[in-house]
């Protein structure tokens, strides 16, 4: 093993499901990835939290997004709900990174600042990063994306070039920061956060990557979760023993599903996003390996939920849209953006605004059921790859060891041989959550995280495992219990049977819950109904 600090790519998809990706079962063109994945090492439980900023938060700061002011998303509920801001008592990787003689480098989504107009302290430009390029809000066009800044000034400007496209800025910039530092200061580690907003909705892609999709998904949701489920076993990331859950019974079979070509480029779309993600991220291997700085590079891929099954029906989509991210109604040729998933409009230019819906989350998120908002494994189980060759071989390895976001943290340090420290500008600051998955990563057993609880809970769904058994429900429904060595797609519920276990499980929840600061979902619900907002989705 090297004796050089590494460098470290962190690098984030947004609202990518389980199973999308090649090397985890999909149809999706993923060459780079698949290639780190097959020559590194790829988790088969790996958890994010739900949701794109609590996820982010709990990735950046290894502590549950409770703790940090971002229960929910980046609105400011205080006094009575979260801030929605990334909170002051807590650090970064990036300030721990800094600390310890990183660069720091950031291109793509932040969303973790509910004030995005005046740079203040839960900017990315005062967490820690040297340099950053990207998006302070959530989602938004890929042709000209709101909030956009180079370090702390305003980068709208650049969205007005006629080939200006999101993902491939992100990628392009990316690279761009790692030439220069790797041309002037190659003897300096470096840390990128690589975090695009591809394949979050809108549906938007270069026609060359959607045509290269043509005719790959007309099989339907039904056959392709089947053949998915039969390649996630071949892979050895699922039991063969766990059966595929059901289609979502709010989904039609595919032989009876209305607008079939309409359906299929929906999933053309949103493959060509994942294609165009997995471009940019060759883009960076390429990079480093021209700079002979690949193999001492940690490099880690997930996703930040499961599929997202949101709808935009046409008749309530701007109030859905705009609750969240403001709706520009012109392209920046002048032609009307037609929000909304209107069968027969085909997505793809930014003159549509569509989602690929619940039918082909489903899919996305093969074998398991539930999406994006929810803790049943489809909404938070994700891809996980880390290559290292220089820190953990090239061994192609699975690992089955179960981790959480919080201990992503611990492992970037542990890995940087960086301290996380007890304070931050003189403030005490909440001991790191997680834990280093090095030893595991290495194929080492690790007895003591056998038992290790791990925690979930967004927008009233909430969720605990303990060793094979998981505790779960949504807002309002009892608890269910499964066992996750016979069952992990949770079809077998085994609360009635073992009572007992579903007491305890539920009193460590509780406990934990009011340690993080979880704050109770009918409060939430309370106060936007108090202030008149529009309640967000369940």
């Amino acid at each position: 093993m090297s004796e050089t600090r590494p460098n470290i790519v962190l690098i984030l998809a947004d609202d990518m499901g389980f199973s999308d990706i090649g090397c985890y079962g999909g149809e999706i063109d993923t060459p780079n990835l698949d290639w780190l994945g097959r020559r590194g090492v790829r988790l088969t439980h790996f958890y994010n939290t739900a949701r794109c900023s609590p996820s982010r938060a709990s990735l950046l700061t290894g502590l549950h997004p409770h703790q940090v002011g971002i229960g929910i998303l980046n609105f400011d509920d205080s006094p009575d709900g979260y801030p929605g801001n990334l909170s002051e008592r807590c650090v970064t990787i990036a300030e721990c990174l800094r600390a310890a003689g990183y660069a720091t480098y950031m291109s793509g989504k932040w969303h973790l600042a509910s004030d995005m107009d005046t740079p203040n302290g839960a900017w990315p430009t005062r967490r820690g990063f040297d340099r950053v390029f990207g998006t302070l809000e959530g989602a938004g066009s890929y042709y000209e994306p709101r909030t956009l800044i180079r370090d702390e000034r305003s980068a709208e400007h650049e969205t007005q070039d006629p080939d200006f496209f999101y993902t491939d800025a992100i990628s392009d910039t990316a690279v761009a920061f790692l030439e220069e530092h790797l041309s002037d200061r190659a003897d300096q580690p470096f840390f990128l956060y690589l975090a695009y907003t591809a394949p979050h909705w809108p549906l938007h892609a270069h026609e060359e990557d959607i045509a290269k999709y043509r005719g790959r998904f007309d099989a339907g949701w039904d056959r392709l979760r089947e053949e998915r489920f039969e390649r996630l076993i071949a892979e050895g990331i699922i039991d063969q023993t766990w059966p595929l859950s059901e289609r979502d019974a709010r989904v039609a079979p595919w032989e009876e599903a209305e607008n079939k070509e309409w359906e299929a480029r929906r999933m053309e779309v949103y493959a060509a996003q994942v294609d165009r993600m997995d471009q940019g991220i060759g883009k960076v291997l390429r990079t480093l390996r021209r700079h002979g700085q690949l193999d001492n590079t940690l490099v880690v891929f997930l996703s930040d939920n499961g599929g997202c099954a949101e709808e935009m029906p046409p008749d309530s989509v701007r109030e859905f849209v705009t609750s969240f991210v403001p709706l520009k109604e012109r392209t920046r040729d002048g032609e009307p953006v037609v929000p909304g998933n209107v069968p027969g409009l085909m997505p793809g230019p930014a003159t549509t605004y569509q989602s690929y819906g619940r039918a082909w989350a489903n899919l996305s998120n093969t074998p398991f059921r539930e999406y994006k908002h929810w803790v049943h494994e489809g909404g938070i189980a994700t891809p996980f790859i880390v290559h290292w060759p220089d820190g953990l071989g090239t061994r192609g390895a699975l690992c089955h060891q179960p981790f959480h976001l919080v201990d992503v943290l611990p492992t970037v340090l542990d890995a940087a041989r960086a301290e996380y420290p007890s304070h931050r500008a003189g403030v005490p600051i909440p001991p790191q959550e997680g834990v280093s998955m090095l030893p595991a990563l290495r194929g080492e057993e690790v007895p003591e995280l056998a038992e290790r609880p791990l925690f979930w809970e967004h927008e009233g769904n909430c969720a605990v495992r303990v060793g094979r058994y998981k505790l779960v429900r949504k807002h309002g429904q009892p608890w269910e219990l499964y066992d996750m060595v016979t069952d992990r797609t949770e079809l077998r519920n085994l609360a009635d049977r073992e009572p007992a276990r579903v007491a305890a499980m539920a009193e460590a929840y509780e406990e934990w819950a009011a340690r993080c600061g979880v704050i109770p979902r009918e409060r939430i619900l309370d106060l936007y109904r108090r202030r008149g907002r529009g309640l967000p989705p369940e």
